[in-house]
């Protein structure tokens, strides 16, 4: 349900993606734009940690240090899709329509910090960083930075 929801965003933001079938670079796809990249682990639950503004999401701690490794060439991002806990709602046929009972949001974490434990580090997914066509930009706004750190407009 993830990789759908992604890859519907991406279509309407005109984005291209690339899914991963093996999971090496703690990545489970990569989404592209006039050559900008960004890395996107995916993650999906029915049973959200919900805390003040938004949702905590327990990640593996080898994925973690993966995805914030300054070395990357293309940034790290979480994103953790929410769907209702019976399956039958996830997907609702229309004659003109198809409708995801989901949401999701995501976390940058491109060069966070070093985890405090050694199995999995709490992610914060804030309420105002909603996954969507529009905020996929914004992850291309951390691959652009790289590219260029002094600020200096890419074209």
């Amino acid at each position: 349900m993830s990789r759908a929801y992604v890859h519907v965003l991406a279509t309407q933001g005109g984005y291209t993606i690339c899914d991963w079938n093996v999971d090496k670079d703690g990545v489970d796809m990569t989404l592209r734009m006039r050559g900008l990249m960004v890395d996107v682990q995916l993650k999906c639950t029915q049973s959200p940690r919900i805390v003040r503004g938004g949702y905590s999401f327990d990640l593996d701690i080898e994925t973690y240090d993966k995805l914030r490794d300054l070395d990357r060439s293309a940034p790290g991002h979480l994103a953790l899709l929410i769907v209702p806990p019976d399956i039958g709602r996830w997907v609702t046929h229309h004659p003109e329509s198809i409708i995801l009972a989901c949401h999701g949001y995501w976390a940058s974490l491109h060069g966070a910090g070093e985890a405090r434990s050694n199995g999995t580090t709490a992610i914060s997914l804030p309420e105002h960083q909603p996954l969507t066509a529009k905020s996929i930009g914004s992850m291309f706004d951390t691959a652009r930075q790289l590219l260029n750190p002094v600020g200096r407009e890419v074209h």
